[in-house]
Order: C-alpha cells, then structure tokens, then sequence
C-alpha cells in the first residue's frame, strides 16, 4: 500500500514538472538555424469590423508535431503602443488566453496550423501580431498587421415620391459607420434610354461621430411632366465594398393646379361670379330702358287716338 502510494504520488509530480520544463524551454529556446519555420499570409491581413478573424500561422519543417512538446504564444502590439502584450498561450495541452474567445484549436496544432481565431474583431485590435512556436529545442516567430476596417451602411430618403411639376424635391443618400475617407457617391438618372450621370444640384457633407465618419450627399431635382415616373439611383462606392451599393428613388411628376390669378389679383371663381353679376345687371338695365321705351311710344301716340 505504501509502495502504491507513493508511486501514485511521484506520477502526480510529473506533470507540473513537465510544464515547467517546457515553459524553461520556451523561454531560452533559440531561432532555429533552417529546422523549423513559421509562414504568415504575407505582410497585412484585413479584417472587417465585427467580422471573425484567422491570424494565419504555418508551421512547417519540423519532422514531428506532437503538441504535448510544443509550445505556441501569440503577441499583439496596438497602433503607436511600444509595448507588446501577450495575447495567447498555448503549452503542454494546456492553454491560456488574456483575450476572450481568443484560441488556437489543438486539432488544427497537430496538423501544424497555429493560427490565432477572433472572434468579433474590433477597430482596437489593429496591430502587429507575432506568432511564436516553439519545438523543443526550436523556435520560429512570423510577425504580421492586422487592419481592421469598417464599410459604409447606405439608405435612401425618400425612395419615392409624388411631387408637382417644377417644384423643387431633395434626395438624401446617406452612407455611415465607416472610417476610412477613400468613399465615392455618384448619382444617376435611368430613364427609358440610356442611364445618364447626374453632375448638378449635388451637395455632399462628411461629419464624424464616435470615430466613425458618416456621408450625406443631396440630390436637388425640378422635374417637369416628362420625368415622370423617372428612377434615380444613388451609388457607393469604398474601398472595402466588393461591388459599388446601389439605392433606387422612383419619382412621379404630376401636372400642377391652376392658381392664375388676373391684373386685378382676383381668383378665377371670383371672375365668374363678377362676370354673372355684370350680366344680370345688364340684362336689369336693358329690361328698364325697354319699358321705358314701350312707355314712350304711348304717350307719343295717345292724342291721334283721342281724336
């Protein structure tokens, strides 16, 4: 019972014994001299925002990747910081991470890929990554930029409307939550023919809010009867767009009222009855000279008749 135990005893020991031996080794291991390499996706690797990121890692040259030996950490450096954070630790099966949902799955270790997965990456963690692996008695270290970006959301306003001919109408493209200037917003007019580009009555106005920049371009129209039932389309375009985004505005022309008024300044309905009042007046005036006229000629004849 005695031996048992003890033997029991000593193979507990032998597992954080192992660890610290592998963390001395990671610590003093030195480059390898053409043994062991680590490959990174080139230079730059670009993220969107909120979108999950793979900081590619390969490992390749070494003959044997057991993970129990192997030792992986991942450093990040923000933008204009001199110091350098570790961000993931991964060591004798067991690992550690000092950003949540940072991890490197050990199955994908044991095939030799160790790169770092992010979830809902931030425009914070921009930076230099450094991959560093270790395989007793071997290191490699690949370093590479993460950017992270963020691509305009656009909306219409209004996407349609009902407007009187020659009467000014405004349209609102607005493109926001992006922050890099390199945008474009273009208009065009797709009548029956043709599209045509829209270059008069815009004006298109940046501002930033929470570090973000958001864009509003104004499309001012004084359409006649003839642009009835026209489409506008307003187009993004940025540089983290894969295809320009496009956003309809139909409008419908109708013909305006008739609001002329006179010399006088008179409306039309006042005209008419003015109109119909003269002539019942007249016709009152022509009824009383008539039967002056009637009476006239009685009292000129009256005597011849007397006699």
């Amino acid at each position: 019972m005695a031996h048992g135990s003890a033997g029991r005893g000593s193979r507990g020991c032998e597992r954080p014994l192992q660890l610290l031996l592998l963390l001395l080794v990671l610590r003093h291991s030195r480059p390898s001299a053409g043994f062991l390499h680590v490959k990174m996706a080139g230079t730059t690797q670009t993220v969107l925002l909120n979108n999950n990121a793979t900081i590619f890692c390969q490992i390749y040259g070494h003959p044997s990747l057991n993970i129990t030996i192997m030792g992986i950490t991942w450093f990040w450096k923000g933008l204009g910081s001199p110091t350098e954070v570790k961000l993931y630790e991964f060591f004798g099966g067991h690992q550690m991470t000092a950003r949540y949902g940072a991890v490197v799955p050990p199955e994908s270790l044991e095939r030799g890929n160790a790169s770092l997965l992010l979830p809902r990456v931030q425009l914070r963690e921009a930076g230099e990554y450094r991959c560093e692996v270790v395989i007793t008695p071997y290191k490699a270290v690949g370093r590479i930029k993460l950017e992270v970006v963020a691509s305009p959301v656009s909306s219409l306003f209004p996407e349609q409307a009902m407007v009187k001919e020659n009467q000014k109408t405004l349209i609102l493209c607005m493109s926001s939550g992006f922050h890099l200037k390199n945008i474009t917003i273009r208009w065009r007019k797709l009548s029956q023919k043709d599209p045509q580009e829209v270059s008069e009555g815009i004006v298109t106005n940046y501002t930033i809010e929470n570090g973000m920049l958001n864009v509003t371009s104004f499309l001012m129209l004084k359409p006649s009867l003839e642009d009835s039932m026209t489409i506008y389309q307003c187009m993004v375009y940025h540089k983290f767009l894969p295809t320009p985004q496009k956003l309809n505005f139909t409008l419908t022309v109708i013909e305006s009222e008739k609001t002329d008024f006179n010399l006088k300044g008179i409306p039309p309905y006042i005209e008419a009855i003015s109109a119909l009042l003269i002539l019942f007046f007249i016709i009152i005036l022509l009824i009383i000279i008539f039967f002056k006229k009637v009476r006239g000629s009685k009292a000129k004849f009256s005597p011849m008749f007397w006699s």
